[in-house]
């Protein structure tokens, strides 16, 4: 049975709301807004005087509503995500972005309010038990106080996102989900195009690497307005917010030091030629191959017989992998099969790539993947279902706590894909599937770090250079040949369509300077993996209860009981030492 005979999971978002013209959700939304509209009545311009308990009372009552607003919009944006090229679909999508954007602007002043107290006067009020349980998120918000703008300004920018920045990620999301690629007699979606290029066949290969660059290319103007439109509209808000530098938001958001972040990105970079230089040379002798092209950089190896995996194989091998570690992890993450929470269907329409989008506490997580049946996709379920767990155990923190830093986010779901791929490790004994398997596992540890910090210095670089003007979409796709060649090394040669290999990846459109998170998680879980592997004391009760902490605590507190500290430069190297000493291992094997 092939992956795509294989019966795969569509998920049922009913959990959410009945339909999009259900009255469920009209009255949830006009219930939001009456809500909204007393609550602005009740306490605009009042905060400074209310007591502790009185605050605390406050702050949950915006919980309440702030989590209508996002499981509206969590079910938007999923049957967009299931197919963004429906016109009705879409319409509801913006209808409902706009209304929520106009209920939620009542709410504005609650934060700004907040935040103009000053540190004497919170402290005050955070002494009562009653407000403390707010106080990771109190200490959040303040974070970004030194960035805050008047009233009606931030009012201005909230209400004008959806004309804005939402409206141009929107254009993006439509025309990736509606281009095709031809590629001899087949009409193939973007996803199914790229998945070509891990094709065993190099004939196969090529033409999908050709072809995904004549279509994008065609489309690279837009691609390069829409970059350029977003880059100065970033520009300007951080201007006016007084950002020291483009990633700084990014940074603040996810609650970790500049400092921290140029940490990780160093390290990384140094060690191009000890990682993705020393592979990708073997890659290319492997292969038999004087020089890569970018559509060999995914090319299975000689001799990986990596079949079709029909979609219950799958699941048993991540539920397995997660109960070998801990029973708990494995219930929670059974109810996702249990229940129609993912969607791995392929159909025309469908967002491409993978996600765990934890809509909000009082629901449960949704899952959306495109299975093709190989091992990669494994790896990927295990990603995203380690994201999924985490979200239902963090859920207890409520909504306005529930959630990580980008960076913490990461760590379940790389954790996942780690447990994952000893378990199968472990089991295999022949010396050739094993070495099939670590060049599989090397090169997703290199695409998740070495590929994803190449991403954010051509961000950095574009932001940079956006700052003096316009770029035309010739030089981005020269700031992106630049990263490409630094990053992958000399064992590549790169064929003019590469250029345009930039302009697909969603992230640079949806969440500026997201990227390196995935790094960050890589290399955090290579040495908590580490502690785990030495025996460390009561380690899976600890991770568990790092998970169901959600967003109340940072870094430096997450990572004490495991005896780590990602402030440490010493911290990145352990983590990178795991991916050389893979590399080291398929080295000796010649």
């Amino acid at each position: 049975m092939t992956a795509e005979a294989a019966p795969l999971p569509r998920w049922d978002l009913t959990d959410l709301y009945p339909s999009p013209d259900s009255p469920e959700l009209a009255a949830a939304l006009d219930a939001a807004e009456r809500d909204s509209a007393a609550f602005a009545r009740s306490y605009e311009g009042k905060l400074a005087g209310l007591s502790g308990a009185a605050l605390a009372q406050a702050i949950a009552a915006c919980e309440r509503i702030e989590e209508v607003l996002g499981r509206v919009m969590s079910y938007a944006q999923l049957l967009f995500s299931g197919d963004s090229t429906d016109a009705d679909i879409g319409k509801f999508y913006q209808s409902m972005n706009e209304r929520v954007t106009a209920i939620s602007s009542h709410l504005i002043f609650f934060t700004l309010e907040l935040n103009r107290l000053d540190e004497a006067a919170i402290e005050a009020k955070l002494a009562d038990p009653k407000l403390a349980r707010y106080r990771p998120w109190v200490r959040d918000l303040r974070v970004f106080r030194p960035h805050q703008l008047d009233d009606q300004l931030e009012k201005l920018l909230h209400e004008k996102e959806v004309t804005g920045r939402s409206a141009w990620s929107r254009l993006f999301d439509e025309t990736i989900a509606g281009l095709r690629v031809t590629i001899g007699d087949d009409e193939l979606t973007v996803s199914a195009a790229l998945n070509r290029l891990s094709d065993r066949d190099r004939g196969v290969r090529e033409a999908a690497g050709r072809a995904i660059g004549e279509t994008f290319g065609k489309n690279n103007r837009l691609f390069a307005l829409i970059t350029n439109t977003l880059a100065k509209d970033k520009e300007i808000i951080d201007g006016w917010r007084k950002y020291p530098s483009p990633a700084s938001y990014r940074n603040r958001a996810n609650m970790v030091e500049d400092e921290v972040v140029a940490a990780l990105v160093t390290a990384v970079t140094s060690d191009y030629e000890r990682l993705s230089h020393r592979y990708y040379k073997m890659k290319a002798k492997w292969l038999g191959l004087e020089k890569l092209q970018h559509w060999d950089r995914n090319a299975p190896l000689p001799g990986d017989a990596d079949g079709d995996i029909p979609w219950p194989e799958a699941q048993r091998r991540v539920l397995d992998a997660y109960a070998a570690f801990s029973p708990e992890l494995a219930t929670v993450g059974r109810r996702f099969f249990d229940n129609p929470w993912i969607d791995a269907e392929l159909h025309p329409g469908k967002a491409g790539g993978a996600f765990a989008h934890p809509t909000v506490p009082s629901v449960h997580p949704y899952l959306l993947l495109n299975y093709h049946g190989k091992t990669r996709d494994v790896m990927t379920l295990a990603h995203e279902l380690g994201h999924g767990v985490h979200q239902v155990l963090a859920a207890d923190q409520g909504y306005l706590m529930a959630g990580t830093p980008l960076t913490l986010a990461e760590t379940a779901s790389v954790f996942g894909e780690m447990l994952t791929f000893r378990a199968l490790l472990d089991a295999e004994t022949d010396p050739a599937k094993r070495r099939v398997m670590l060049t599989g596992k090397v090169e997703d540890m290199l695409n998740t770090v070495v590929r994803q910090i190449a991403f954010y210095r051509f961000e950095a670089l574009l932001h940079e250079e956006r700052r003096n003007g316009e770029l035309v979409a010739e030089r981005i796709g020269e700031l992106w040949m630049q990263v490409q060649t630094e990053s992958l090394g000399p064992a590549f040669e790169f064929t003019p369509e590469y250029r345009v290999f930039w302009s697909y990846v969603p992230h640079f459109i949806h969440t500026p300077f997201y990227v390196y998170a995935y790094a960050f998680g890589d290399c955090l879980v290579n040495a908590l993996y580490g502690v785990f592997q030495s025996g460390h004391p009561g380690f899976q009760q600890k991770y568990l209860d790092m998970l169901r902490a959600g967003g109340t605590k940072r870094h430096q507190e997450l990572l004490a009981p495991f005896g780590l500290d990602a402030t440490d430069p010493a911290f990145w190297r352990k983590g990178l030492d795991v991916i050389s000493g893979f590399i080291d291992e398929l080295e000796a094997q010649g």
